[in-house]
């Protein structure tokens, strides 16, 4: 049997993409706008529906950081972030100049929990400044609570950016996730649902912001003869190769998504015997998700050294997983910023892990994992 890597979540090519980066070179669109980029932007629009205009930018994080300014995020100001997230959701706080305030998750979907997001609005009002926004995170696809998100967003007045960079193919209550915040982003990292090999998307409800999205991540370039400038701007928008890729991918992605669906299924078929492995789950019917990572957690007072034991012995069998993101309130660069929340967090962390699930799985692949889990547990 071969030993060779199994990877967590590999870029999967469906065959098409070569043909739109070779039309790229063909008609010398090797700039970050041409046809390959406008109608990436109009297949996702379509796919995501809900009359959504759709910038394509440089990475999800640029998406963010866009996000935040669009939304008037400025020096001094705070923003709510779910602190169970990668990184580059929160990132973009600081890169304003702002101040992140980190909320708990709830134990049904793993997301932002809305009790502790109410209390940390009350909170930080009561200590003077009301947060400019929340960011809420599909974590690893499944949708944040978002009927219970959004009715205390507009109870304070504070609009949400979602963070979707994990979710393109998860919906909520029928509605593709990327829609339902005032402000969407996607993610085409490689390792993603589809991929651009590095790249990003702002999802907007109007023309008009997705019009000052392109032109903040075009350098900000006033309209006139030379170069001029009255705003700061950035170098964020994707090239038209890299969106060639993405157009390709957008052929498969229905497929990807089914394909990934599938995997959770394989792993929630041999592992419904042990009670005290608990898999990320939908709450109810209206929680679609992507499965673009299938995620576990021992629920067990030895939960962190079952997770330990399974990730080395998968490590030593050359297959690739890992834990839980780190909560950004433990990270060493947040650790004081405030918290809200109690610790729903940091026990998915500790106890919690990540299994390979790729839409290129083999079923020699499969077995090879089933084979090592079940033999440690």
């Amino acid at each position: 049997m071969s030993d060779e890597k199994i990877w967590l979540s590999s870029p999967h090519m469906g065959g098409e993409e070569l043909k739109y980066i070779h039309e790229a070179f063909e008609q010398n669109w090797i700039a970050p706008l041409g046809p390959n980029v406008n109608e990436f932007e109009k297949s996702l629009e379509d796919y995501l529906g809900n009359n959504v205009s759709v910038a394509a930018l440089s990475s999800g994080t640029a998406a963010i950081h866009l996000g935040l300014k669009l939304l008037d995020v400025q020096a001094g100001d705070e923003v709510i972030c779910q602190s169970m997230t990668f990184a580059a959701s929160a990132n973009p706080i600081q890169y304003l100049g702002a101040k992140p305030i980190f909320v708990d998750s709830e134990i049904e979907t793993w997301n932002i929990c809305p009790q502790a997001l109410e209390d940390a609005i009350k909170d930080r009002i009561k200590k003077g400044v009301k947060p400019k926004a929340i960011i809420g995170v599909h974590l690893y696809g499944m949708p944040y609570q978002h009927k219970e998100i959004r009715e205390i967003s507009e109870k304070y007045e504070i609009p949400v950016l979602e963070d979707s960079a994990e979710a393109l193919g998860s919906f909520y209550d029928g509605r593709a996730c990327g829609t339902l915040g005032d402000i969407g982003i996607l993610s085409f990292n490689g390792n993603k649902i589809i991929t651009t090999s590095g790249g990003g998307a702002l999802v907007a409800h109007s023309e008009g912001i997705k019009n000052k999205a392109v032109f903040l991540a075009t350098q900000a370039r006033d309209d006139a003869p030379h170069y001029q400038h009255s705003e700061i701007g950035h170098n964020y928008r994707l090239s038209n190769v890299s969106a060639g890729i993405g157009r390709g991918q957008m052929k498969v992605l229905n497929q990807w998504v089914e394909a990934r669906r599938q995997v959770f299924e394989f792993y929630k078929g041999f592992l419904k015997d042990f009670e005290q492995i608990v898999l990320q789950s939908n709450p109810s019917d209206k929680f679609s998700p992507n499965r673009w990572l299938t995620a576990l957690y021992f629920d067990d007072k030895n939960g962190y050294d079952l997770r330990e034991n399974l990730r080395l012995k998968l490590l030593e069998k050359s297959i690739e997983s890992r834990p839980l993101w780190k909560p950004m309130h433990l990270q060493p660069v947040f650790k004081d910023f405030p918290y809200y929340g109690s610790s729903v967090s940091e026990n998915l962390f500790s106890k919690g892990i990540c299994l390979p699930s790729g839409s290129n799985l083999t079923l020699e692949e499969k077995d090879r994992i089933k084979r090592v889990i079940i033999d440690i547990l």
